[in-house]
């Protein structure tokens, strides 16, 4: 995108405001093993988490840059990934003034956080194999649109979108693009981090919930230029990532080998999984999927969802989705797991 200015997409109370500068934001030197901290009214007997945690998270982030090659200064850090997509909207949509784009069937939660923010959702269909309507989607951006999400792969149908879509919107829109790759660890296409310096209206969005076994402890990723990582720790509040969170997720990030070799597995699962698929009567079709997931298309969703239900097996009914009528979405899960699925899926008539 030729002259982005990032200052036109900022909102103007945003550009004013203050920071909370919290006890640890004015001492950064916080592991200091010397020194005596009685600066933040904590309780001063250690117990492991009685002090306040690194407010910007810096052990995580010099962790995540060094395997995604990126400068710490282009990381946020949030409780999940609904938090710093929440920050997006916060940073850069007026309620009642801005609108964003999104590309159903989609994640929920971009429209729902939306409506939180009293900020217009202008949803333009994907086609129906489940690729952005690039055209569609450039002539309804207004000079208020501040946001286009994409997520690729993406969920709930499992694709990537392709690069000339994708390219294509990052050079002809004049706001950001926020790209979810919560599940690129599962795909063997390479990661838009690649372009992130390339061009400055690009956002990316990651998690440590999927490949990264970490769902529970909530640390959602935000990857940009350090111009809008500056402009979301402005507003992010002080302590969003509390110290447990930090402390396991190094803990994983430190052990990469495991991760890859959870990976392979859940992907080797996957292609079982599928073959078994191909057999299965009432399986109408198989969507191509990139992620930990299979959307499949079969007779009746609502009738397969309770049978498999009473064999104890719980997937998801995606039906009401738009263009999504008559599908599930099958998780990944260990070998045994999808041995009684597929058993299920075989013993249905």
């Amino acid at each position: 995108m030729k002259n982005f200015d990032i200052n036109t997409l900022i909102r103007e109370n945003v550009k004013v405001l203050k920071p909370y500068s919290s006890a640890r934001d004015e001492f950064e030197d916080f592991d200091t093993a010397e020194m005596v901290f009685l600066d933040a009214n904590e309780n001063p007997y250690q117990n492991g988490v009685n002090r306040y945690p690194d407010p910007q998270q810096a052990n995580v982030k010099v962790a995540l840059g060094a395997i995604k090659n990126l400068n710490p200064q282009q990381i946020l850090l949030g409780n999940g990934s609904d938090e710093v997509l929440d920050l997006l909207f916060r940073a850069f949509c007026e309620p009642k003034v801005d609108n964003v784009i999104t590309l159903p069937p989609t994640y929920g939660m971009y429209g729902v956080l939306a409506n939180i923010n009293n900020v217009e959702n202008k949803e333009i269909l994907l086609t129906n194999d489940f690729q952005p309507q690039v055209d569609k989607i450039l002539e309804a951006v207004t000079p208020t649109t501040k946001l286009i999400f994409l997520c690729s792969p993406n969920n709930p149908t499992g694709n990537s979108f392709t690069t000339e879509s994708v390219t294509t919107l990052l050079e002809k829109f004049n706001g950001f693009v926020v790209i979810d790759e919560a599940y690129i660890d599962f795909s063997d296409k390479a990661s838009w981090l690649e372009k992130l310096d390339q061009y400055p209206n690009l956002i990316i969005t990651q998690t440590l919930s999927k490949a990264y076994g970490l769902a529970g402890i909530r640390l959602g990723i935000c990857y940009a230029s350090t111009e809008v990582i500056a402009v979301l720790n402005k507003i992010k509040p002080p302590y969003n990532v509390n110290e447990l969170t930090q402390q396991r997720a190094l803990e994983r990030l430190n052990d990469q080998e495991k991760i890859n070799r959870e990976i392979s597995s859940i992907l080797e699962e996957r292609d079982t999984l599928l073959d078994v698929l191909n057999h299965v009567s009432f399986v109408e079709k198989i969507y191509p999927t990139e992620a930990n997931f299979i959307l499949i298309k079969v007779d009746d969703a609502n009738k397969r969802y309770d049978e498999l239900i009473a064999k104890g097996i719980v997937i998801r009914n995606r039906t009401t989705q738009p263009l999504c009528e008559n599908t599930l979405r099958l998780t990944i899960g260990t070998a045994e797991e999808n041995k009684k699925l597929m058993k299920a899926l075989t013993e249905l008539k």
